[in-house]
């Protein structure tokens, strides 16, 4: 299944690998500006941020394959947290010489972004969580057990093929364009069960709420209007028990900068106009 990283014209999405004491750190990269670091969630991969990466220029996007995935080494905890995660972020970005940051989590990336932001503040100018996953931390065992094998379990016995066919239009909003389902499928097709399984790990015994509350960060919650996977009224939700800003993505489902790019980069503009004057302004 072969989907563009660009389109027709457009600059090239770089993708490359970095060496890390911890291992291979996979990414992709396009555009020069203020850094923008995208983290995609539990079923994606770096790629799929390509529709996002060509709305803009006077940024620098940088889209990682989380570890695990893609050409990314696994971490070496079996049983990751989300600050294991950030760990292994807060590597890359020192490798990059990167020093502050916007931060966009989407779904499981908003977990990892959040515990990022916590234990690195001076590194963030500004955190956006796109249609949260909100982790199971705080749930019964039984239900944080059924969070885990939930996903991993049925890719390993369907196989990447079937799996994405399933999977991929729930992401999306109703009568998603093929291209995008395609490109969610793609995504699926270079999934790693090894890695999944510790991302599974992660979203069932973490909580995205004992990270991000309380942070000095500047902080907004974004979702797509058709998100069926973490609707709206949980994502507003959490903004309001966090007492940040929402926004709705229009026509957008769980992976709203695929449904939708031009709106989410609109929302990104948005608040990074909030930013301090200290922070360069972009042309998105």
């Amino acid at each position: 299944m072969n989907v563009p990283d660009e389109a027709p014209g457009a600059v090239e999405v770089q993708c490359r690998e970095v060496s890390l004491a911890s291992g291979r750190q996979a990414f992709c990269d396009m555009g020069t500006g203020i850094p923008i670091v995208l983290l995609h969630g539990i079923s994606s991969g770096a790629r799929s941020w390509a529709p996002l990466m060509h709305q803009a220029t006077g940024v620098r996007w940088l889209a990682w394959d989380a570890p695990g995935y893609g050409e990314s080494s696994a971490l070496a905890e079996p049983h990751p947290t989300a600050r294991d995660y950030a760990l292994r972020l807060a590597a890359w970005l020192e490798a990059l010489a990167l020093e502050r940051v916007v931060l966009i989590g989407h779904s499981l990336g908003a977990l990892i972004a959040s515990a990022y932001a916590r234990d690195f503040p001076d590194r963030v100018s500004g955190l956006l969580l796109a249609d949260p996953a909100q982790g199971y931390r705080h749930a019964d065992p039984d239900k944080r057990d059924a969070v885990y094998r939930s996903r991993w379990t049925q890719l390993a016995a369907q196989g990447h093929a079937a799996y994405a066919a399933a999977r991929a239009p729930r992401l999306l909003r109703e009568n998603a364009r093929v291209e995008d389902i395609a490109r969610v499928q793609a995504g699926m097709h270079r999934l790693e069960v090894s890695g999944f399984a510790q991302a599974s790990w992660m979203l069932a015994n973490d909580a995205l709420e004992d990270h991000a509350s309380g942070t000095s960060v500047p902080t907004r919650v974004l979702c797509g209007d058709e998100d069926r996977i973490t609707p709206p009224s949980g994502a507003r939700a959490l903004a309001e028990r966090l007492g940040v800003a929402y926004r709705d993505i229009p026509c957008a489902g769980h992976i709203s900068y695929i449904d939708a790019p031009a709106a989410f980069a609109a929302a990104v503009a948005d608040f990074m106009a909030t930013l301090s004057p200290s922070q360069e302004k972009s042309d998105l």
